[in-house]
């Protein structure tokens, strides 16, 4: 795209959120004494401090709005629809503390001609992942943010996840998909917008 840039200051701290590093590794030492490890064992001495560390990554998103990443706009003759599909995501389910993963598809339809830069979209996606999540959450917040701060004629959100609370656990189902959706605006009574989405997100 030309992009005639009319684009709001970036305002995202990119940078890791600090956590208290030694309070996760004596949580994790405590978890591995309650059942029944042994934390000063060879292999388990430094596992503490690997999950401290992994924390810190998995849960940088916590205090960044994705709705930040939206606040770069341009000003484009281009009001069909903008589709970006299979954006990989991992996250923590809020429930069990266990992953679920998949892929994010968001579209929305510009309006007066107000587009944001593709890789926003994923970076929304990835941060609002990036917490104790769950999967309804995620749909609705990226498409909520795009609705808030782009304003366009609808906006849709569709993500597909294994959960593995599912696979590793409880019903141990792996493979079962789970898929949310939400719809805004023009694709909440729209079908034809609704199926054009669908169609191309089933595109190969």
């Amino acid at each position: 795209m030309d992009q005639k840039e009319n684009h709001s200051t970036m305002t995202v701290n990119t940078e890791k959120n600090k956590v208290n590093r030694p309070q996760i590794e004596e949580a994790i030492r405590m978890l591995l004494e309650a059942v029944g490890e042994d934390p000063n064992r060879e292999g388990l001495i430094d596992t503490p401090k690997r999950v401290a560390k992994m924390y810190e990554e998995v849960f940088e998103g916590l205090h960044i709005d994705p709705k930040e990443y939206f606040k770069t706009v341009f000003n484009e003759d281009h009001e069909e629809l903008v589709f970006v599909k299979d954006i990989p995501f991992y996250s923590m389910c809020e429930h069990h503390l266990i992953p679920f993963y998949g892929k994010a598809h968001v579209a929305y339809l510009p309006k007066n001609g107000k587009v944001t830069g593709l890789s926003k979209l994923a970076r929304a996606v990835e941060t609002t992942a990036r917490r104790p999540q769950l999967q309804e959450r995620i749909t609705s917040t990226v498409a909520d943010g795009i609705m808030e701060m782009l304003a366009p004629h609808g906006a849709m959100v569709i993500v597909e996840a294994e959960h593995m609370c599912m696979t590793m656990r409880g019903v141990k189902k792996p493979g079962a998909m789970t898929v949310t959706t939400a719809a805004r605006g023009v694709f909440e009574h729209d079908a034809v917008r609704r199926n054009e989405v669908l169609a191309l997100m089933k595109m190969n």
